[in-house]
């Protein structure tokens, strides 16, 4: 247990940062609230490094459903690290944040803005830990009750008040699917422990033998049961991660909704989403008796998804809307690594995560850079990054190393991920989804490198230089740094991997 209290204590003094934001909210006479962000970004840093001294203890489970294993710590700091650039880009977003928020002053009604990212913080950190269906569903709730008001924050803008309705009836109608999945599967195994489901399940679908154990295949005959609330599970699970055919909420509210918001969602959801997939499909694809028809289910997932991201990706002129169909496309390479979930389950666990590893690298500076380059340009389609290069070489460079990584480029974050994926799929000899992943990373490189060809090839609407706060530049080379290092020098990222999780403790049997 004295383990595990130091893992605890990084959520704790995350949900502490934002109790005590609030009441700096609540309290303060200052119009502007741009020094709270900055105070937040100081200690989310430090409990960031802090992390790293925190020791992953698998074998001890708290209070049944929080554990800390090497993958928990990994998606503890994706968590912080996105919740870090999403302050940055709020502090470059706050002008235009003022314009549609009522208030007498500038910067009034902004605070909260700053202050429910540190609990969507805490809830994707308790998620990383979750290994009970219940603490993943309150964390996801916290998760996805935090986006909903932050995708429909600025209440004067019509697109941003669809956007966060839409997101609101698709999320709710997720939660309703997730909850009648997780009924199906309790009122079959009688468990929510994840690790004591698949020790039931396995117990409960082995054929007995003259003197068998104690209740061996006592579950034969409830297959179709067990299956129809895994499907209900996935089908939740496909709307956080944005798997097609449950995708169709993601290009409307990704537009609509601020832009850091929609950093945040695209790289904070999906590494929720994932965790979460993995750690569900760890249980059930143990299963004989279903293990084979679940891997089915995901390679359909995959192969759907990986068509629809790129293919209407290839027509996009809004680089928000380019944004969102690539991530449903990268959401297909992802699933391509959950189907190889079998046998070893190690190889394709590091392929998922090293792949959200280099996801949010790169993603979190595109939508950096578009958050600069649109308040400058007054726009965010393609056309407006006209002659960027001519205007701000830094951030033409920046966004063509964040492009080159989404598109694959050798030597970048993007290309090492995509080929562990296709390494793992090899290894499992998804030949189809190899065949679909080649032809979407063609696709793939058209419609990235228009982006690239607008910055260098094309002339500027407007030729005035671009200027950027430190602040901005710093983060802006720090991430472009990584998508360096990540891609030259994987192995401290996936060396934080290694570690598996355990068999279910004995001392969780007894509850």
């Amino acid at each position: 247990m004295q383990q595990i209290l130091p893992a605890i204590a990084l959520e704790s003094a995350v949900i502490l940062l934002g109790v005590l934001m609030l009441l700096a909210e609540a309290f303060s006479t200052r119009a502007d609230r741009s020094h709270m962000a900055r105070y937040a970004i100081g200690i989310l840093a430090a409990i960031l490094g802090f992390s790293f001294f925190t020791k992953a203890a698998p074998d001890n489970v708290l209070w049944g459903v929080y554990s800390v294993d090497a993958t928990a710590l990994f998606f503890k700091r994706i968590a912080l690290g996105t919740t870090i650039v999403f302050l940055v880009m709020a502090l470059e977003y706050r002008h235009v944040l003022a314009k549609y928020i009522p208030g007498a002053e500038e910067g009034r009604g902004t605070g909260e803005f700053y202050c429910l990212p540190v609990f969507i913080c805490a809830g994707l950190m308790f998620m990383a830990s979750a290994v009970d269906f219940i603490l993943i569903f309150v964390s996801l709730e916290l998760v996805t009750i935090g986006f909903y008001a932050l995708v429909a924050y600025m209440r004067r803008h019509t697109q941003s008040l669809e956007a966060g309705v839409k997101y609101l009836i698709l999320g709710a109608l997720s939660t309703g699917f997730l909850i009648y999945g997780i009924t199906w599967i309790f009122g079959i195994s009688g468990q929510t422990n994840l690790l004591l489901v698949k020790e039931e399940l396995i117990r409960g679908f082995s054929t007995p033998s003259i003197g068998g154990g104690e209740k061996l295949g006592h579950l034969l005959g409830n297959e179709s049961a067990l299956l129809f609330g895994i499907v209900l599970v996935l089908i939740a699970l496909g709307f956080k991660v944005a798997a097609a055919p449950f995708q169709l909420w993601v290009p409307d509210v990704y537009q609509g909704a601020p832009t850091p918001v929609t950093a945040f969602l695209s790289v904070g959801s999906k590494a929720a989403g994932f965790v979460v997939l993995v750690r569900v499909l760890d249980v059930f694809v143990s299963i004989p008796v279903i293990g084979g028809k679940v891997i089915t289910i995901l390679v359909l997932l995959a192969a759907a998804t990986l068509i629809y991201g790129n293919i209407t990706a290839l027509p996009q002129e809004n680089l928000k809307r380019l944004f969102a169909y690539s991530s449903i496309a990268h959401a297909g390479y992802l699933l391509v690594a959950c189907a190889s979930l079998k046998g070893d389950f190690a190889p394709a666990k590091e392929a998922v995560s090293f792949y959200l590893a280099g996801y949010l690298v790169m993603t979190l500076l595109s939508f950096l850079i578009l958050i600069v380059v649109a308040r400058h340009s007054r726009g965010d389609d393609i056309r407006h990054f006209n002659g960027l290069g001519k205007r701000s070489p830094f951030l033409a460079f920046a966004m063509t190393l964040a492009i080159a990584s989404l598109a694959g480029i050798p030597l970048t974050a993007g290309f090492l991920g995509k080929f562990l994926v296709f390494k793992t799929a090899v290894a499992s000899e998804h030949w189809v989804l190899v065949g679909i992943g080649i032809v979407a990373v063609a696709a793939g490189f058209y419609y990235y490198i228009r982006v690239i060809a607008a910055m260098y090839w094309r002339e500027p609407e407007d030729a005035t230089p671009i200027s950027i706060t430190p602040t901005t530049r710093i983060a802006i080379t720090v991430l472009g740094v990584l998508i360096i290092a990540l891609g030259i020098l994987p192995g401290p990222v996936l060396g934080q991997l290694k570690e598996r999780t355990p068999a279910a403790p004995a001392h969780l049997a007894q509850h």
